[in-house]
């Protein structure tokens, strides 16, 4: 790939191992559910990649229910904790607009549980959603896409817990950067996604928390134990597990990125950007910068001409630029359409975060000279 990709919180590069063992699976392609030869050498790559994810997160294997991508898996997890009894939901103000949206289809009361300055949920406003009448289904992810803000899911769930809810956990972004324990974190359910692993795009997971039971929500034949009907992808299911298998070898070595990110903040932050999420716990391989004066479409499309491959904490639809629900949500209105989300991965190395760094600052540099030449124009 030419220029310098910075986007793994967007969509990891697939790694070599990943794509060697896919190119096999499909040559060797077979239905999972057929008796014969071909059949139970797909089976077999299904169910070792389902332990492989299920050791991710320290789960039994049993738990693991895979799917087209995080977006089902969220879905499913909404619609699993209903089926439960769960009669509203509390959502985080920052949650990826697949579970927000999951949860206004749900046709339940939803309420917002807000965040604070830095992006980390109000456990005191938690507390007191929960002492509200009816059974809670509580979705807090566990860090955000945009921010890498961690969030404090233990501390989360002994109230929901208390309160006799259930919480669900996306844990889509965390897993690979940090570590990532269904039990440890003490969650009801939780999600993760192949290709934030440096796996497939199009395959994900949704992981039972022990005690709890998953509903299907697509209905067919009985795949997947009966909780998710079609035919396995098993070229990507193959990839999945090799890529839970990379992330979890590599676990050790990620925060050394965090270094790598620092230097870099510092040196935007000198040149007048915003880190947004600076105080909380963030994963190691984040940064989330904004500026009042810069669109993120604008910044996007310089960058990319230098070279960086980065990402909005925005999207852009039909010219105007939506505002960032993280930045929107810790009260930073004046910069919700500026920010730009910076994230490296398996294939970054510490000159990536310095090559961003020196030519963001250049063209900011620029970008305020033209800013205030055309003021001097117009006065």
């Amino acid at each position: 790939m030419s220029g310098v990709y910075l986007d793994y919180n967007a969509s990891g590069l697939v790694r070599p191992e990943v794509q060697d063992l896919m190119a096999k699976a499909l040559a060797d392609n077979g239905n999972p559910n057929a008796v014969h030869a071909a059949g139970r050498r797909a089976r077999a790559r299904v169910e070792t990649a389902r332990a492989q994810v299920a050791d991710l997160v320290g789960a039994d294997p049993t738990a693991v229910v895979f799917s087209s991508g995080g977006t089902e898996a969220n879905a499913q997890a909404v619609a699993s904790a209903i089926a439960a009894g769960c009669e509203r939901l509390i959502v985080g103000a920052t949650e990826h607009p697949c579970v927000a949206e999951a949860a206004t289809a749900s046709g339940k009361p939803v309420k917002m549980l807000s965040v604070d300055a830095r992006g980390v949920v109000d456990l005191n406003k938690l507390r007191q959603l929960l002492g509200q009448p009816g059974r809670a289904v509580v979705a807090i992810h566990h860090a955000n896409n945009e921010s890498g803000v961690i969030q404090p899911i233990l501390e989360a769930a002994r109230l929901v817990r208390s309160a006799g809810g259930w919480l669900h956990v996306d844990a889509i972004q965390s897993a690979g950067k940090i570590p990532v324990d269904i039990l440890t974190l003490r969650a009801d359910s939780l999600t993760l996604s192949a290709h934030k692993l440096g796996g497939p795009q199009g395959v994900g997971a949704l992981v039972i928390g022990e005690g709890r039971e998953a509903v299907r929500i697509l209905h067919g034949a009985g795949q997947e134990r009966g909780l998710r009907a079609g035919t396995e992808n098993v070229p990507g299911i193959t990839g999945f597990g090799a890529a839970a298998v990379c992330a979890a070898r590599d676990l050790p070595t990620v925060q050394s990125h965090a270094a790598w990110r620092d230097a870099a903040e510092a040196v935007v932050k000198a040149a007048g950007a915003t880190v947004i999420g600076e105080g909380a716990e963030r994963l190691p391989n984040t940064l989330f910068m904004a500026v009042p004066d810069w669109e993120s479409p604008q910044q996007l499309i310089t960058l990319d001409l230098m070279g960086l491959m980065v990402s909005a904490g925005s999207a852009c639809s039909s010219g105007k630029t939506k505002p960032s629900r993280a930045i929107v949500a810790t009260g930073r209105i004046d910069m919700a359409t500026g920010g730009i989300r910076i994230s490296g991965g398996w294939g970054t190395v510490e000159d990536d975060w310095k090559r961003f760094a020196a030519a963001w600052v250049e063209a900011y540099a620029k970008q305020r000279a033209r800013a205030a030449e055309r003021a001097g124009a117009d006065a």
